[in-house]
């Protein structure tokens, strides 16, 4: 059985794109939206924040905390810079798009 996963360059851009595009999001909805596991890619966000791409914030929620995450400018200058013409030049196909 062949098992397609996306390279870690395309799990990056897409975390950024979809918070680009809704501003905000918390931890369960970006990692769903983006097709990803919490406990597997969690250290994919975490190295995102320490890298000044996205920014992490906690909010009280009752007794728990929610975290949340934003893109950050230097994010938005890697997507635009970087991340768009790296997939211009080698678009992914169908199979690249899957987990």
């Amino acid at each position: 059985m062949v098992h397609e996963h996306r390279e870690r360059i395309y799990i990056r851009k897409d975390i950024i794109l979809k918070l680009v595009e809704h501003g905000e999001l918390n931890q369960s909805k970006l990692m769903s939206y983006c097709g990803l596991n919490n406990v597997k890619h969690k250290a994919i966000l975490d190295e995102m924040v320490e890298r000044g791409l996205i920014v992490r914030a906690e909010e009280p929620w009752g007794a728990k905390k929610i975290i949340k995450y934003r893109v950050s400018d230097r994010g938005k200058q890697l997507a635009r810079e970087i991340l768009e013409p790296y997939e211009s030049l080698f678009p992914r196909t169908e199979g690249d798009k899957q987990k």
